[in-house]
């Protein structure tokens, strides 16, 4: 059975996945955190894929939240 060969990019992705996030990841989480009021977003100990994901959350909150209010 022939096995699906992997991008340079999802190799990459997989070896650093359970490593700690980085200092940016670290610094940009924590801004993000602290602007959106969700303190319990940022974590000291976070994997890198987990910190993606939460600057991803929390970038997509505020931009929802600086968006002109709806009106009916």
């Amino acid at each position: 059975m022939l096995r699906k060969l992997r991008s340079h990019d999802e190799i990459r992705a997989l070896m650093t996945s359970d490593q700690l996030m980085t200092v940016e990841q670290a610094a940009t989480l924590k801004r993000l955190a602290e602007a959106a009021h969700e303190l319990d977003a940022y974590k000291p100990h976070l994997s890198r894929a987990e910190a993606e994901k939460r600057i991803a959350m929390l970038t997509a909150k505020l931009k929802l939240l600086d968006g002109p209010p709806h009106t009916l």
